[in-house]
């Protein structure tokens, strides 16, 4: 008989031990309030088990504890090309699915719910720089790069690290509702909801720089100018001397980007740095980043982050008061 208040989480050779310990302090006893689950650690191997780090841990469960769990959480694994996940393991994840309990794979661990064929048909996610990866592992899949984590009802996938701990918030929410959910973000000093479908945080770096080329050139033009509300796309390919349609083959050819789309990134991306420290509003941040106002900053905001800047901010402004101290409730 499965139990709804088990969580089991299944511990891997060589697994980071962040992932690791985030559905156990999520779904652990943190806030007096909210009624703990009982959280058994799983070993999927023969242990003790020595994580990416170099620690040693010795799980005091086996598979056969997957058996009583309404819930079962793969909270990540080693590197897609290493040695395979277990069959006794990917064997037990498809029983506890048609058991009824809710399977799911933090960041790296959606490589090994795909190995048990429980992505199949879904959409899923993971940590983004794996998405190509599991996509062409999983071509039944849906691999959506772009989102936190993806709920599919009894299949929840989630992207890297710090996702991982919004996909048991969320999972926290359906179990326990949520006040109990915003109870524990409280306790553990975290946004209380962050969307699934809002963006990872995607590293976006500038191409490299190289001497004579014109494309170098307009770029390093156009950085010490993104604030400049006439810099466009004729300002940089005047610059270097070429015509709009000359210019935009050859930045396409360079980066894999149109330059309007470059030099938009680039504003949200200045903004989404301004953004992260209080004091401008959000009209003064847009006309310092090159927008005219912040109606015209939102959409391509939105666009590229997934977010409205207003709920950027409300999630991830240093709040601190002058003087250092923090200003977020721990209680």
């Amino acid at each position: 008989m499965r139990d709804a208040d088990t969580v089991a989480v299944v511990f891997g050779q060589d697994m980071p031990i962040f992932e690791a310990s985030i559905p156990t302090r999520v779904f652990g006893p943190v806030h007096p309030e909210v009624p703990a689950h009982t959280v058994l650690a799983v070993a999927a191997e023969p242990g003790p088990l020595t994580t990416s780090a170099g620690i040693v841990v010795d799980p005091p469960h086996g598979l056969d504890a997957l058996d009583a769990a309404g819930t079962v959480i793969v909270p990540g694994w080693r590197v897609p090309g290493g040695a395979p996940a277990p069959e006794a393991l990917l064997a037990a994840l498809v029983a506890a699915r048609d058991g009824g309990a809710v399977v799911a794979g933090l960041c790296l661990g959606a490589f090994v719910l795909g190995a048990a064929g429980l992505l199949d048909g879904r959409r899923v996610t993971t940590h983004w720089r794996f998405a190509a990866r599991l996509a062409a592992d999983h071509p039944r899949a849906t691999v959506d790069a772009d989102v936190l984590y993806v709920d599919e009802g009894d299949i929840v996938t989630s992207a890297g690290s710090a996702a991982g701990i919004d996909a048991c918030l969320h999972l926290l929410r359906r179990a326990r509702g949520s006040a109990a959910a915003n109870a524990v973000a409280r306790s553990l000093v975290v946004a209380p909801h962050r969307t699934g479908g809002q963006a990872q945080y995607i590293e976006r770096p500038v191409p490299p720089v190289t001497q004579g080329n014109p494309v170098a050139a307009a770029i390093v033009f156009a950085l010490d100018r993104l604030g400049d509300a006439d810099l466009d796309v004729d300002a940089m390919a005047r610059h270097v001397h070429l015509s709009r349609r000359t210019f935009d083959r050859r930045f396409r050819a360079h980066t894999g980007s149109s330059p309007l789309q470059w030099l938009l990134t680039q504003r949200v991306l200045w903004a989404q740095r301004l953004l992260e420290s209080p004091g401008l509003s959000v009209d003064a941040l847009a006309r310092r980043v090159g927008f005219a106002d912040a109606v015209a900053l939102r959409p391509h905001f939105r666009r590229i982050l997934g977010v409205a800047p207003a709920a950027y901010r409300a999630t991830f402004a240093d709040t601190r008061s002058p003087d250092g101290a923090g200003r977020t409730p721990v209680g």
